[in-house]
């Protein structure tokens, strides 16, 4: 897999196209991205669509923190492009988090979720910071559980969403409800219509844009319709990252050939999900951008192409749906 997205970087490094592109200049690139992404569809079926619920009340559930005063939705924002916009979140007790928090827009997508890949879906990605010590710091599983029996209204959206479970209140299936929910964080953009047939929607600083990120070589990591997130690399490939203290997947497997791999980040939305990479160390996408070519591609960016790849990288913000960033209607539920 790494040579031939290796080998596929290396077939586009051929003299620049004159400024103004053609249909037929820009469709060689775009085999490189796959499908276009459409909307998530909400399900038909009852019981699923009563788990979609319930994962939404619980991804806006304050009371799943210690002191009822965090939510997965205060570190990303449903609003906010699943971000909070903050080189590190605040967890219980000020505790600053030691990474960015990652978009949860089409996350359910990746290969793995985390910077370091710890959790391999977001069902099993929601479970953790519940229970982290300096996010939502809840001592145990079993205080989850305990907790929200406690609170009037969820046993039955619990029966609802999993009538086949006994109990239905468990911390697995609050993992697998908020999980259900993230499912629809789907983010179709403009680039979108490109990938669908219609080149015309890009406007000519794009088309240099795209051309590029190929050329340059982004695509050696950031491939398929996300643009990334579905492999790990070495951050500081060719040039050696300055913050080593982070030792990224090294931290989870211990061996030696994963310091300093981390997931690659995809790029949808990236334009709106600064600061950038896992310490935060990038206050805008145009240092992102020049930072990545120098130390992954030991490649000096002039102005003008980073301003290009930034056009091109607008292509890919996209919103959810509104119906699934609204905020649950029924987070009136009372403790008793």
């Amino acid at each position: 897999m790494w040579f031939k997205l290796i080998i596929l970087g290396a077939v586009f490094l051929q003299p620049s196209f004159t400024s103004v592109f053609a249909d037929d200049e820009i469709k060689p690139f775009l085999a490189i991205f796959g499908k276009p992404l459409k909307d998530a569809v909400m399900p038909e079926d009852t019981v699923a669509k009563s788990k979609i619920e319930l994962g939404r009340i619980l991804y806006h559930e304050k009371r799943l923190s210690r002191d009822n005063s965090i939510s997965c939705n205060s570190c990303h924002d449903t609003k906010g492009f699943g971000v909070d916009g903050k080189k590190f979140s605040v967890g219980f007790d000020n505790h600053l988090t030691g990474r960015i928090s990652p978009t949860s827009f089409n996350a359910f997508m990746h290969l793995s979720q985390f910077w370091d890949g710890r959790a391999p879906t977001v069902e099993e990605q929601a479970k953790g910071p519940i229970l982290a010590g300096g996010e939502m710091a809840m001592p145990s599983a079993d205080a989850v559980v305990k907790k929200l029996n406690g609170i009037k209204g969820y046993k039955d959206l619990f029966k609802a969403a999993f009538p086949e479970s006994s109990p239905s209140i468990t911390y697995d299936n609050v993992g697998k409800a908020i999980g259900a929910y993230e499912r629809l964080f789907v983010t179709p953009a403009k680039f979108d219509k490109v990938l669908g047939g219609d080149i015309s929607v890009l406007n000519e600083k794009e088309k240099r844009g795209l051309k590029s990120f190929v050329t340059t070589g982004c695509v050696t990591c950031h491939t398929s319709n996300l643009l990334g997130g579905n492999i790990y690399q070495k951050l500081g490939l060719v040039k050696p990252w300055p913050n080593q203290k982070d030792q990224g997947r090294f931290g989870i497997t211990k061996k030696e050939q994963d310091k300093m791999f981390f997931k690659v980040p995809s790029l949808r939305n990236i334009e709106k999900t600064g600061p950038y990479f896992h310490d935060g160390s990038a206050d805008t996408l145009e240092q992102a951008v020049d930072i990545m070519a120098k130390h992954q591609l030991g490649r000096e960016l002039s102005d003008n192409d980073i301003s290009d790849i930034i056009a091109f990288l607008k292509t890919l913000t996209g919103k959810l749906k509104p119906s699934v960033a609204a905020a649950p209607k029924k987070l009136s539920l009372i403790h008793i």
